[in-house]
């Protein structure tokens, strides 16, 4: 005790000390990584000099004479707003955030590196065409540009709190691999719905019948929510076709071994660092509408991607303009990029415009490998398996660690990775009184190499559908909803992506690698993908939902976000009359929930004796199902959502399977609404048998004191954002834990409206609490009539650095639902322009 007292005392000492430190060199540390945005900074290998204009909020928009430059220009411009967080990701691609923050980041690494994403990245390098490899390049040396003349704080002030933890470390050149690994991760996070279901479903089926898991997966409701084309099938000619056409799955093996596999894959999946985001809440509503609905006979285009709310935010806004644009300099283009990658990924260029949605088609399947000596067996034949060493350096330990991947025809064993798997497969053989031990493989379309980095360098250089649709040809994963317009009126919409088509099955469970009916046959040709141009209705809204009817002859997906943000978009366009950019942007802050629609009337038909019980029911009354931040009826309901969802499921459901409250549970909800007596309305927990009715009153009354014991006895007091809070945290030193550590780097709380599967989608996990987990991570509404007139904004801002005035300058007006006017055209720039940084040829 004497000795533990000690060690207080000292690390006592050591910390005061360090606050005095800190207090004394705090605004030195602080504002040493703080970029120059004015002046002239020499760069190497320029034909010629390039301009960097900013506005008040930084916003960089960048002028050069050729390709090269004006990409070796985004480099150090992304590099100076946004270094650290350029390495954080390429560490968590590359899987060595270990190096940066010790042992607990290992089990990340050892999945990460398991699945190579690095690996495959730099395969890619190969297959991109030569311009392409140029820009990867160019951007790089633009980075290291930067880099050779900052380090430490210099660079950015989480090099001094890392320094202050004792890591060594010194970030390494750039290079266009990590720029690719990225490419990796949106994949990952975009594409991983599949398995993540596939898991919870072979858990659920391991304690119930079929029929009840069907039950929590229901069907797409095609007659009430409308997919994206309401026609939709694949022609003789092997093209999608609008026009109708004529019109099972086996259930894959489940085992204890196999579940005890799952519990662990998806425990280290989970634990990925949020990069884009995972979970219910990922998403993102895209819409599009002719000049038929606009007040300038012209296209208006709309544009939220719902992603995690990280600190700094997910995008970055820049524009990339050639001088005089033509055939050798050909981008004039302005949007949200990422850092550490080149180009713009959203946004628009001199004539078209485009949006993203994710498709989440199920490009994701485990295999149940049955391993024999150093194979596994494959069509009554064993087959040898690949492997690998990797080898992990980790901060605050002079041995590396290094592990073996294993690697099967269908892909890595993830199942190695963790400490209980192979314990898990020995026991599994030994209750089997067989030899062979299980594990579980991951096959995945990224991590084929591919071109999607050269399909958004042709994106950013398109001038009309045809050329736009060949750059989507090569946009292979991960596969997204693209929407389209151009100067000229036209509007589109593209589904590209390498979607599997399976032999048999449709990847809803996870299947026996040993036999050879379960393989992929190839990939839906992007000829058969489903394409749309001008339809006659003038309007394309894509906000996750189903594409195609049941029509279409290939199997994209089984879990399609079941359409009540889509449906709710779609009727306020029809009811819109003409629309501008402000009516567009009205509608991106649409907070109706649908499912209290569904619901109030069920609630309201309770009896509740209790005068004080009965004031939350009341609230409920007259209310339009709308949910601002300072709404009573939205708190008061959304606590009984959450209440009503643990009631009824949480006494059956494994903890990891609990309702998270998004669409599917919406969906859910509906249909079970309607069944009074079924068995999920009862509790185990007690030996009478529940009815709707009970389960409804119970929410209700508990929900009334919960709410009491949170906000206030008064519902006049109540509102929906005290509960339902946003805090912008940073990815690293932002969870550390102490207190003055995550102050400097994480911003808020923010109260927010919204809510789950609304259009303004401020997602919230109702299985965790109320605060909010994913946001719109930008908005945009481009006008094809005035690119000048476009409005946009970012959910931080464009820097990464702590306390510089970009950093959450844009937030605030995030919160409030407004945006920024988005400069396009040379005078716009010019009117907006507060700072000019000039790179220049070195003078020998």
């Amino acid at each position: 005790m004497r000795r533990l007292l000690r060690v207080i005392i000292v690390s006592g000492i050591v910390l005061a000390t360090l606050l005095l430190v800190v207090a004394g060199t705090g605004v030195f540390v602080v504002r040493h990584s703080f970029p120059t945005y004015d002046g002239t900074v020499e760069l190497s290998g320029l034909d010629a000099d390039v301009e960097v204009v900013r506005d008040a909020n930084g916003i960089p928009q960048i002028y050069a004479d050729r390709p090269s430059d004006l990409f070796a220009a985004q480099g150090y411009v992304h590099a100076q707003d946004r270094f650290f967080e350029m390495d954080f990701r390429r560490h968590v691609t590359s899987g060595r955030l270990a190096e940066l923050f010790g042992k607990k980041a290992l089990e990340t690494d050892k999945f990460v590196r398991t699945l190579g994403w690095r690996r495959v990245a730099e395969k890619e390098l190969g297959l991109l065409t030569p311009a392409t490899r140029q820009y990867l390049d160019d951007y790089a040396r633009g980075v290291n540009a930067y880099l050779s003349n900052h380090s430490g704080s210099g660079l950015s002030l989480e090099y001094a709190v890392l320094s202050l933890k004792g890591t060594d470390y010194h970030p390494e050149p750039w290079t266009a691999a990590d720029s690719l690994a990225w490419l990796k991760a949106m994949a990952w996070d975009l594409g991983r719905g599949g398995m993540d279901d596939e898991i919870t479903r072979t858990k659920l089926a391991s304690k119930f019948p079929a029929r009840n898991v069907a039950s929590l997966y229901p069907q797409y409701p095609y007659d009430r929510n409308e997919p994206i084309m309401s026609t939709g099938a694949v022609g003789s000619d092997g093209k999608f076709t609008a026009a109708p056409a004529e019109t099972e799955a086996r259930r894959g093996m489940l085992s204890e071994e196999l579940l005890k596999s799952l519990d662990t894959v998806d425990k280290v999946a989970k634990g990925l660092p949020t990069l884009l985001g995972s979970g219910d809440g990922i998403g993102s509503n895209a819409w599009v509408v002719s000049g038929q609905h606009t007040t300038t006979g012209k296209p208006l285009l709309a544009n939220d991607p719902h992603l995690g709310s990280t600190m700094p935010g997910i995008w970055t806004q820049v524009g990339l303009h050639c001088n005089t644009v033509k055939v050798s300099c050909p981008y004039d283009v302005s949007g949200f990029s990422f850092s550490g990658l080149p180009g713009v990924v959203i946004g628009h260029n001199n004539a078209i415009s485009w949006g993203f949605t994710n498709l989440d088609p199920d490009v994701t399947d485990l295999y149940l490998e049955k391993f024999s000596g150093d194979g596994v067996i494959y069509n009554n034949r064993v087959q040898p398996l690949i492997t690998r060493e990797e080898k992990f350096k980790v901060a605050g330990q002079d041995e590396e660690v290094t592990i073996t991947v294993r690697e099967s025809r269908h892909g890595p064993i993830i199942s190695d990775v963790g400490d209980d798997q192979r314990e898990a497969g020995e026991l599994a053989a030994q209750r089997l009184k067989n030899p062979e031990a299980y594990g579980i493989a991951i096959q995945w379309t990224a991590l084929t190499p591919g071109r999607t980095a050269d399909a958004l360098f042709a994106m950013n250089r398109a001038q009309d559908w045809q050329s736009f649709r060949n750059a989507a040809s090569l946009f292979e994963a991960p596969s997204q909803n693209l929407v389209y317009a151009d100067r000229d009126g036209h509007i589109g919409y593209q589904a590209p992506g390498r979607v599997p088509i399976r032999n048999v099955g449709n990847g809803d469970w996870p299947v026996p690698g040993w036999d050879p009916q379960y393989r992929w046959k190839g990939f839906i040709p992007f000829a058969a993908m489903p394409t749309e141009t001008d339809p006659e209705d003038g309007i394309i809204v894509t906000a996750n939902q189903a594409v195609v009817p049941k029509t279409y002859q290939y199997q994209l997906t089984n879990d399609w976000d079941y359409g009540y943000r889509s449906q709710q978009i779609l009727d306020r366009i029809r009811a819109a009359g003409k629309l501008d950019v402000n009516s567009m942007a009205a509608i991106q802050l649409d907070t109706k929930n649908r499912i209290a629609e569904i619901l109030v009337p069920y609630l309201l038909q309770i009896a509740i004796d209790d005068e004080f019980d009965r004031q939350g029911q009341d609230t409920l009354r007259n209310w339009d199902f709308t949910q601002p931040a300072d709404s009573a009826p939205a708190a008061y309901f959304n606590i009984v959502w959450r209440n009503l969802l643990a009631f009824t499921f949480q006494d059956q459901l494994p903890k990891g399977t609990w309702p998270e409250g998004g669409s599917r549970w919406f969906e859910v909800m509906r249909t079970l609404i309607m069944q009074p007596n079924s068995s999920w309305w009862d509790d185990l927990e007690t030996q009478q048998k529940e009815s709707r009715d009970d389960i409804l009153r119970e929410a209700l009354v508990e929900g009334r004191k919960e709410i009491t014991t949170k906000m206030a006895r008064d519902p006049s007091s109540w509102e929906w954002g005290k509960l339902h809070k946003l805090t912008l945290t940073n990815q690293t030193m932002g969870q550390s834990g102490i207190g003055v550590v995550d102050k400097l780097f994480n911003r808020g709380p923010y109260e927010l409206g919204g809510g789950s599967s609304t259009v303004d989608a401020t997602a919230w996990d109702a299985s965790k609490g109320y605060t909010v987990t994913a946001t719109p991570s930008m908005r945009m509404v481009v006008d094809l009539s005035d690119f000048d007139k476009s409005r946009w904004i970012n959910l931080t801002g464009v820097s990464g650095h702590a306390f510089t005035s970009n950093y959450t300058d844009q937030t605030d007006l995030w919160v409030r639902g407004e945006t920024l006017p988005w400069a396009f055209t040379k005078g716009a720039v010019e009117a907006a322009r507060e700072h000019t940084l000039t790179f220049s040829k070195p003078e020998n």
